[in-house]
This record gives C-alpha cells, structure tokens and sequence, in this order.
C-alpha cells in the first residue's frame, strides 16, 4: 500500500544569505530594521552599516541571517515595506557577490609562540598593528572563512581577543544594485 506522506513536500534548506539594504540615514532606522528580525524571531549572523551617499543621506546595511527560501523572502518583503528603506537586494541569489570582513586579533605568546605567530600572520596576509615584547595586534581583512581558519591556527598559538567588523558585501559587475 502506498504511503500519503512521501507525497508530502520535502523540508527546504536553511541556507545562509546576505542582504544588503538602502536606507535613509536618519535616527532609528537601524532600531527598526533589527526589530523587524527580533519581533519574528529572525537571527542576524553579521550586520554592518555606514552611509555610503553622505550628500543624499543614504546608508547601507548588510545583514548576514540564515533561513529557507520562503523565510528569506518574507524577511526582504517586510523590509521593503518598512519607511525609510530604498532598496533590498539578497546578494546571495543575485548572483556573485564580494564579501569582506576585517578582524583585529590580540596573541600573546614568548619564544617559539611567539615566532610562530608572526609566521602565520605573514602567510595570511595580516598586517602587524601593534607589538609589545610579550604580544601581537594584528590585522587581517578577507572571507569569514579565511579569518576563521586564522583564529583556529591562533588559538593554537596564543589568541587573547578578537574583535571582528562583520561581512560588507557588494555585487560584482558595473551596475549598482
């Protein structure tokens, strides 16, 4: 006998994505488009915003959340209907997109700790900004998944702190989204 319930729809992915939002820049714009996750019980992974066009006074708001493809569509429809917002762009299904994240990251270690240190950072790329005889300050700018895999190797090392800016993104190409 044939059972109804391979007839039922599959469950949808939990997929990562990043938005990016255009908005005015004005006070309590930020309150409202993070109360507009929290009210629904929407996680924001990452969030960065600066204002992007000073004479226009318009910022940009990147926001790192994770749901399945209806969820993700519901979240971008609300935000276009919130007031102050111009534009929502999801950059994760637009096509390639550019993600950045700086850390800034304190290791603290003597001898070969601390020769090890400085190796890794020189692989990775990440510019010494502060050194004292007993730690680092360093400065890495790359993926996520990049700076991860540098904490990793850190923590191995001496990692003390971490402080990290979160993802800004941008779509690849001449037009502007």
């Amino acid at each position: 006998m044939k059972s109804h319930y391979s007839d039922a729809p599959k469950a949808q992915p939990i997929l990562r994505h990043t938005l990016s939002v255009l908005v005015d820049n004005e006070p309590g714009v930020l309150a409202r488009v993070v109360g507009l996750f929290s009210g629904r019980g929407y996680n924001i992974e990452s969030l960065t915003v600066s204002e992007t066009e000073h004479e226009q006074h318009v910022s940009r708001i990147t926001i790192v959340t994770a749901g399945t493809d209806q969820v993700i569509e519901q979240i971008r429809h609300q935000l276009e209907r919130l007031v102050p917002v111009h534009r929502v762009t999801d950059l994760t299904v637009q096509g390639e997109s550019i993600e950045r994240e700086l850390a800034l990251v304190k290791v603290a270690g003597k001898g070969e700790a601390r020769v090890e240190a400085l190796r890794l950072a020189s692989a990775f790329g990440a510019r010494t900004l502060d050194a004292t005889v007993t730690s680092f300050v360093f400065e890495l700018t790359g993926s996520s998944e990049e700076i991860e895999r540098f904490l990793r190797l850190m923590g191995e090392v001496g990692l003390v702190e971490v402080s990290r800016t979160g993802i800004a993104a941008m779509a690849r190409g001449a037009e502007t989204i």
